[in-house]
């Protein structure tokens, strides 16, 4: 059975740049997939020739986007990108919620880590 687990990372841009890489096909070509589509709400990520596609369930402007891969058995799961501005500090946050096999857990958030160091990167920070 898949569980619930979030990750909080600090990425310092501003919430439209950092939205846009989150919601949009070409934003996330540029650091969550090799190639990515979308047609009728459902964006097709591309890695090394394996399709895999995930439909918006949610999805607001500049905070939050949320997704499920249809390839899940399991209509409860899902991953979602959040932004949260620290109202002291004027931080950005990027919460990501995801669902994993305990025995998975690990290698998915090693994945998670990976992937948005290379969106840090990938937006000069």
């Amino acid at each position: 059975m898949k569980t619930k687990y979030e990750l909080e990372y600090t990425v310092n841009t501003s919430p439209n740049v950092l939205f846009n890489r989150l919601s949009t096909a070409g934003g996330l070509a540029e650091w969550f997939a090799e190639d990515v589509h979308i047609k009728d709400n459902v964006f097709t990520f591309v890695w090394e020739g394996n399709e895999q596609e995930a439909k918006i369930l949610q999805k607001k402007d500049q905070s939050y986007i949320r997704m499920h891969w249809l390839d899940d058995e399991n209509p409860d799961t899902y991953f979602e990108f959040r932004l949260n501005r620290d109202e002291l500090t004027g931080d950005l946050a990027l919460l990501i919620t995801d669902f994993a096999e305990e025995d998975e857990k690990d290698d998915a958030i090693d994945l998670w880590n990976t992937q948005i160091s290379e969106l840090k990167r990938n937006l000069g920070l």
